[in-house]
């Protein structure tokens, strides 16, 4: 790479990162990023509560009864500066005697994005436990892309998160990873041909 590409890049990375911070505003980066060790989180800001996990979802709800449910503002923990709601005072319960045996991988981030380094997305009722942790992703074409070679995929998503994305600034952390792409970064038109493949065998 040239000096002079060297350059344009960094200019290019700089304004995105002021229109993604312009476009998702302070609230975004407050939300998902606390000043614990649980940042950066897929949270938002939802009434009196400032930093809401998953948008309100039962994470104890996951592990006991294999499936999404909504908690409730009602009903709720703090844990490491973020807020989880439940369905019940027994879900409560489970998670303040062991938090951290119930919290979502990757901070509550769709999996197939921190493959690539990219913490984004991250739909509560698109989920999948694996060998006893709770995996978000970020709609179905995620979790297919994602499954389509699980194994890869998770050693890929460990690495991004251990090596880049945990402890970072979220919004910082997206911008950078949508201008200089992973080695393996594919296009979700790719993903989707493999997918697709996937599914005709």
């Amino acid at each position: 790479m040239t000096t002079l590409q060297i350059k344009t890049s960094l200019v290019r990375t700089l304004a995105l990162a002021s229109l993604t911070v312009s476009l998702v505003g302070c609230g975004a980066m407050m939300a998902q990023n606390p000043s614990s060790t649980l940042k950066p989180v897929n949270a938002v800001s939802d009434a009196d509560d400032s930093r809401v996990m998953l948008k309100g979802a039962d994470v104890v709800a996951y592990f006991t009864d294999s499936k999404y449910v909504q908690g409730t503002p009602q009903i709720k923990s703090d844990y490491e500066g973020v807020t989880f709601r439940f369905a019940s005072a027994a879900h409560k319960a489970l998670f303040d005697k062991e938090p951290k045996k119930y919290l979502p991988e990757f901070g509550g981030y769709c999996a197939n994005g921190i493959v690539y380094g990219i913490p984004w997305g991250g739909d509560a009722d698109t989920w999948k436990m694996i060998n006893g942790k709770l995996y978000i992703f970020g709609g179905q074409g995620s979790k297919d892309g994602f499954l389509v070679d699980e194994a890869k995929h998770l050693q890929l998503a460990d690495k991004y998160w251990k090596e880049e994305v945990a402890g970072s600034n979220s919004i910082w952390q997206r911008s950078k990873r949508l201008v200089f792409k992973v080695p393996h970064y594919k296009s979700g038109e790719t993903i989707a041909k493999e997918v697709a493949a996937a599914k005709a065998k």
